[in-house]
């Protein structure tokens, strides 16, 4: 199943593991719904909205062109899987994620040691390093741990990860139109969650790369890599963090082509395909390099695929 070679990265913001598998890891499901932190769920309408954009920076994403999408009415998540919660899961299951089973995930090279020891990086981003032992509990290594970051997202789960959390939870991934609809807020033709400007009002709404790409973060929004799930406002709906700090599986396979075609009420995505979409951008994107923090951002990753900025929220 494991390639323990990384390679060629699918997009600039989120390197590739291997060859493209899916084979979900065994789970043992029993929670219910009213596991559920309370007053985590936003419950929406639905309805027609205009989803994609025009003209988008990266063509062969697939944003566009922009096209009438119906949902009915379903819930989300106001934030992202929380560590406390994965740990939860983790503790009730046994449960061991991709990254723990191959024994490596990627990190981003600027937050490991000076003297760590040289590792493979990925072809063409070589700040993306393999690092062994790095997962969720070990967000850079055997060096890291989660204190003082139990209430930021979960990192380094696979898209079978996800689904397994959601298995045993009693929920599910969103589709990608439907977390396209929630990040909006209800806005229309919008980039980002709250609007038109990056920073309204020179204020910072988001958690994502300030500075120079890849060398240098001036963290002026408050942070260098994660933040709380809830940190900063939220948008229409309530919803938080639809944009910044940690890219989100979606339930749909990948596809630029597919992605392009008309789609009837509640359609997913392609019966199949090689990559599961993500959406959302992090906290590594920079608009010189990775402009994906919008909201009719996405790209594709193998299903296996882990890394230090991706995580999930949940729909149901």
């Amino acid at each position: 199943m494991t390639n323990d070679n990384p390679t060629e990265q699918h997009a600039c913001c989120a390197p590739r593991r291997g060859p493209a598998t899916e084979q979900p890891a065994p789970v043992v499901p029993g929670a219910c719904e009213s596991d559920t932190p309370a007053g985590r769920w936003q419950e929406l309408g639905g309805g027609s909205f205009l989803m994609g954009c025009d003209g988008g920076p990266y063509p062969a994403d697939g944003e566009g062109p922009v096209r009438e999408v119906t949902l009915t009415p379903f819930a989300i998540s106001a934030t992202a899987v929380r560590n406390e919660e994965f740990a939860t899961f983790v503790a009730a299951t046994g449960y061991a994620t991709d990254a723990e089973r191959f024994g490596w995930s990627f990190v981003f090279g600027g937050f490991l040691p000076d003297n760590f020891p040289p590792t493979r990086a990925a072809a063409s981003t070589p700040w993306w390093r393999q690092v062994y032992q790095a997962h969720w509990r070990r967000p850079e290594g055997t060096h890291s741990d989660l204190d003082g970051r139990w209430d930021h997202p979960v990192v380094h789960v696979s898209h079978t990860d996800a689904l397994a959390y959601c298995a045993w939870a009693g929920v599910r991934l969103p589709t990608e139109a439907e977390w396209e609809y929630a990040a909006r807020g209800g806005l229309t033709g919008k980039p980002y969650p709250w609007g038109d400007e990056l920073m309204p009002d020179g204020k910072h709404r988001m958690n994502v790369w300030q500075g120079q790409f890849p060398h240098r973060n001036t963290a002026a929004d408050g942070y260098a890599g994660t933040c709380p799930v809830d940190a900063f406002p939220p948008n229409g709906y309530g919803l938080f963090n639809m944009t910044g700090n940690v890219w989100e599986w979606c339930a749909d396979w990948f596809s630029p082509a597919l992605h392009r075609r008309d789609r009837r009420v509640d359609q997913p995505g392609p019966p199949s395909g090689q990559a599961r979409v993500l959406r959302g951008g992090s906290h590594l994107c920079h608009d010189s390099y990775c402009f994906r923090y919008r909201t009719s951002a996405r790209m594709g990753n193998t299903p296996d695929s882990t890394s230090g900025n991706t995580g999930f929220r949940y729909a149901r």
